[in-house]
């Protein structure tokens, strides 16, 4: 009707201090942005300096508090230091997104026992040290608090080339499930989203530097068919769907959820090696 206002739906995030790591860029700088869209303080960090300043200048647009702190999360001391300026400057933490994480396409047997601790510690290390070093704080300020891991599709089923990352996937998500025991008598909630492939700055080849769009490779017509025939929605999934599904899993929406692993992949895990074939049918082997 003439005059009516559009519905407004507050998160309860307004005034929240969220730390978001791996946030210059991808989902991380996407799950940031919508956590600020909606009111939310943040704290950007990231490896990757530029990355880290760019985000900061869209966060002074949306008009909320934000700091910046570029570093290793794999680093226990910069975590723990981290976390403790965080507190002394705002007074509180509410929101602790563990999104920092990496990944590179490499048989088992081609790996060694470096390559196995720098994928360990940087996907589910980083994870232990943030949430370690932030939820004693949560339980300081007595008002409870949410923290989103991001996983991966690939901790629920078989990632060859990529076996030691799903391993580490796996072990965020039965983190997320155990850790939401654990703390639920403080009020603190875990949860986590899993995305399958998402367009990002690394998947299009920005592994380093500032994000720079005009820089990454363009898939050609065949991907984006590939892509179709698996993925049930038939498309890439886009950041800031990440970026929504976390808003969701930390604000006062969700406030009786926890210890769940929301996929955020387009219906991929659902459709458990289900493939469209070139008629469009749902097939075990995409012929027809």
């Amino acid at each position: 009707m003439a005059g009516e206002q559009e519905p407004h739906f507050d998160l309860g995030l307004r005034g929240k201090v969220a730390i978001v790591t791996g946030s210059g860029g991808g989902i991380g700088r996407a799950i940031a942005l919508r956590l600020a869209e909606a009111g939310a303080n943040i704290v950007v960090v990231d490896r990757i300096a530029e990355r880290c300043d760019e985000v900061r200048d869209r966060l002074a647009e949306l008009e909320v508090e934000a700091a910046c702190y570029s570093g290793d999360v794999v680093d226990a001391a910069f975590t723990n230091d981290l976390v403790d300026k965080v507190y002394s400057q705002f007074g509180r933490i509410d929101i602790l997104v563990n999104n920092a994480g990496g990944v590179s396409r490499r048989r088992f047997l081609d790996q060694h026992a470096g390559n196995w601790r720098k994928l360990m510690d940087l996907n589910l290390g980083s994870v232990f040290s943030l949430t370690s070093a932030v939820v004693p704080y949560m339980i300081r300020g007595g008002a409870g608090g949410a923290i989103v891991n991001v996983s991966s599709i690939e901790a629920s089923r078989a990632a060859p080339n990529y076996a030691v990352y799903g391993a580490c996937k796996a072990g965020v998500e039965n983190f997320t499930r155990s850790a939401a025991l654990e703390f639920a008598e403080h009020g603190i909630r875990v949860n986590a989203i899993a995305p399958d492939y998402t367009v990002t700055p690394g998947t299009r080849g920005n592994i380093s530097g500032p994000v720079d769009p005009e820089s990454w490779f363009q898939p050609d017509e065949a991907h984006f068919e590939a892509v179709a025939r698996r993925i049930p929605l038939g498309r890439p999934g886009i950041d800031s769907e990440c970026g929504d599904a976390a808003a969701f899993l930390c604000s006062d929406m969700s406030r009786y959820v926890t210890g769940m692993v929301m996929p955020v992949d387009g219906g991929t895990w659902a459709s458990s090696g289900w493939l469209r074939n070139s008629k469009g049918e749902w097939t075990l082997d995409g012929r027809g």
